[in-house]
């Protein structure tokens, strides 16, 4: 009954039914009092009859607004739950993101530590790079490392005087021919800095000078001090410790590469080092293999002789055993002949004179039987 629009529906009834009665009123006073008081029956009997259809709706619409509000708050209620289980679930999911996020902000940090530490590592690289002593000491450090990981202790040394008096970084120990293979480290690194960090064509090419004299200055030394006839191999390596260094020289100074290789110089990187190490390494396997043949052939005519001993005795060993099935046929025919002459007496039937007689006259032929059996 509180519904504004109910309520402007019955004041605007209540005015046509006051509007029809004020003119039944005056069309009553015009025609009499009798028409009057029936017109005023009838109007009230609608006014009655339309007041309960109002309230007839009025109810019904109070009815469904009561099923209105309760479906309302049923929504409502199931909206307020799947709201709070998305807020917990999303809760729960931010939290457990949290956690990820931390954890993942904790490895960063470790990487972020290490990688200060690897920046201090390659700062001190630099360091020790500068210093041309120190570089000379990285190069035959790695190339103490390479040779230590490829070959055996007994197929190198390192820092071995020679007959001038020129000390090599490492001896790689091999038969005539080739005979020992001297390796001397190198590393040309002022003269490759400059060749990269040239601005111009005049810095390019006074760098690419440098470059190149200092390559040649090394393959000359290590020709005239690392090539000793008699007691090396008529060629030596020169190691690079440097792969970009390595790659420089072969892209852009083959003239380099050709007068090394005139000069019997072989140049290498960690990488090709890695790999002709392993070229000696199957050689002198090889080597050792052709040293332990005549040792494998010497047990091999020994093995061959005891065979043969062998073979004597198992042939012995078989005549012995053809001896005693022979004996035992003829020791098996004997029996069978005293078995047939025992069983020839006990056929006799005599007296005690008789069979004494009998046997006295019987005892040669049966030492004679006995004679010839054996």
């Amino acid at each position: 009954m509180n519904d504004p629009l109910l309520i402007a529906l019955l004041v605007a009834l209540a005015a046509a039914a006051s509007a029809l009665a004020a003119v039944f009123a005056m069309r009553g006073r015009q025609k009499g009092g009798a028409e009057f008081e029936a017109g005023v029956m009838r109007l009230a009997s609608q006014q009655a009859e339309l007041a309960g259809r109002l309230s007839a709706m009025a109810d019904a619409q109070a009815k469904a607004q009561g099923e209105l509000a309760r479906t309302l708050n049923e929504r409502l209620d199931q909206v307020g739950h799947r709201v709070g289980t998305s807020i917990e679930e999303t809760s729960a999911k931010t939290v457990e993101t949290l956690g990820n996020l931390a954890a993942r902000l904790a490895i960063i940090d470790e990487a972020q530590k290490n990688i200060t530490d690897l920046s201090s590592q390659v700062v001190g690289l630099q360091d020790i790079l500068a210093n041309k002593q120190a570089r000379g000491a990285f190069g035959e450090v790695q190339l103490q490392d390479i040779v230590k990981n490829a070959l055996p202790p007994s197929a190198y040394a390192f820092q071995v005087t020679l007959n001038g008096g020129t000390r090599a970084d490492c001896l790689i120990h091999l038969p005539n021919p080739p005979g020992s293979i001297a390796i001397d480290a190198k590393f040309p690194l002022d003269a490759y800095h400059l060749l990269r960090n040239a601005k111009d064509d005049g810095e390019r090419a006074l760098a690419q000078r440098q470059f190149r004299a200092d390559l040649l200055k090394h393959v000359s030394d290590i020709s005239g001090k690392y090539i000793v006839p008699g007691e090396t191999a008529e060629s030596a390596l020169m190691f690079l410790p440097s792969e970009a260094v390595y790659a420089e020289l072969h892209a852009n100074f083959s003239d380099v590469v050709t007068k090394s290789y005139q000069a019997r110089v072989w140049i290498v990187s960690p990488t090709t080092l890695m790999a002709t190490l392993n070229t000696v390494r199957a050689v002198l396997k090889d080597v050792e293999m052709r040293k332990q043949a005549g040792v494998i052939q010497k047990y091999v005519g020994l093995l061959l002789q005891d065979v043969g001993r062998l073979g004597g005795r198992v042939e012995s060993l078989e005549k012995h055993f053809q001896q005693a099935e022979k004996d035992i046929r003829d020791i098996r025919t004997s029996a069978d002949q005293i078995t047939k002459r025992g069983e020839k007496i006990h056929d006799v039937e005599l007296g005690e004179a008789d069979a004494k007689e009998a046997l006295t006259a019987a005892r040669p032929s049966v030492e004679r039987d006995l004679l010839a059996s054996e």
